[in-house]
This record gives structure tokens, C-alpha cells and sequence, in this order.
């Protein structure tokens, strides 16, 4: 029922030509954004099969598992990017025999997106016709710009001392920052 009525808000402000849509494997969204967007590939996410892959592999295990997982979505071409999946899974199952399983039932769903041609270099996936990126189109500021009549925003370590907060960690700092 929530989700019928999400996909009817998102539908209302006029969000039209959907060709791939990337949510986790909940059931009840799936099943309603098939109904919603028919013809529309579904794919699942990376992030949350990557948890799920996690929580079957021992805690030390964790980053290297992470790593070698990600290395399938840095390849150039769906063939490899599909051949670097099956490596990466037969891999995997010698040691950890769920997550080959795991990777097995859920390649088509999350590889999708081999079906839709790579983003161009250079370009934000968040960036609008003109190639700015959504940040700078916030601001109401020219791409590039970032910040109108101020220099740029320094990290506070490069910040002189007289300059810091009380909340400053050198002692000499507090002292002074008390008889203010």
C-alpha cells in the first residue's frame, strides 16, 4: 500500500521515461515498481547485496571480501564486467560456499546496468544538460565557481591559532580563549 502510493507522488510531479531503476530486493517494492514502470529493468543494489554478502563471511574478512567485490564494477565493458563476476564468485565460494550462492542467484539483478550505455568521463551522473553538476546549480552560482567574493575554505588545521575556537585542543588556546 506505501508503495503504490509513493510511485503514484513520484508519477504526479511529472517523473516520466524510466529505463532502469536501482532499489533494494524488499519485496513489496519491487513487485510495485514493476507494476508502476513496465518496461522499466530493475536492478538491485550494490550497496545493500554487498551487506548481505558481508553478513555471511567472518568479521576479518570483511574488507578483503569488499575490495575483490568491487573490482567487478571497475571494469570497462559488460562482457568483462560479467567474466570478472564469475572469477570473482568461484573465488569467493571456495572459501565462503553461501556467498557464491548468493552471487550466483543475484547476478542478473545486480548487473543490470551492463544493459545501459557507461556515463560519460568527466560528467557528474549528477549533472544537467549544460554539465554542471546539481551542487553548483544549488548555489546559483557559475560552474566552477565556488564562492562569490570569498576565498576558498581552508580546513581548520591551516587556520592561524589566534583564530581558533574555545573548542580548540591546545591548552595555551583555552587560556587565552577564557579572558575573552
Amino acid at each position: 500500500m506505501f508503495w503504490r502510493g509513493f510511485r503514484t507522488a513520484l508519477k504526479r510531479r511529472g517523473l516520466t521515461g524510466i529505463r532502469l531503476v536501482i532499489s533494494d530486493q524488499h519485496a513489496g517494492l519491487v513487485a510495485a515498481l514493476k507494476r508502476s514502470f513496465q518496461g522499466a529493468a530493475h536492478q538491485r543494489c550494490r550497496v545493500h547485496f554487498t551487506r548481505n554478502l558481508l553478513a555471511h563471511v567472518p568479521k576479518t574478512h570483511t574488507d578483503m571480501l569488499a575490495a575483490f567485490f568491487r573490482t567487478v564494477f571497475a571494469q570497462p565493458d559488460p562482457a568483462t564486467v560479467a567474466a570478472t563476476w564469475d572469477e570473482v564468485r568461484d573465488q569467493l565460494a571456495t572459501r565462503f560456499p553461501k556467498v557464491g550462492v548468493l552471487m550466483e542467484a543475484a547476478k542478473a539483478e545486480v548487473l543490470a546496468f551492463t544493459a545501459f550505455p557507461r556515463p560519460v568521463p568527466g560528467v557528474s551522473p549528477g549533472a544537467g544538460a549544460d554539465g554542471r553538476d546539481s551542487r553548483d546549480q544549488r548555489g546559483r552560482l557559475p560552474a566552477g565557481v565556488l564562492s562569490e567574493g570569498r576565498g576558498p575554505r581552508l580546513p581548520a588545521s591551516t587556520v592561524p591559532a589566534r583564530r581558533r575556537t574555545r573548542y580548540s585542543k591546545k591548552p595555551s588556546d583555552r587560556r587565552v580563549d577564557r579572558q575573552i
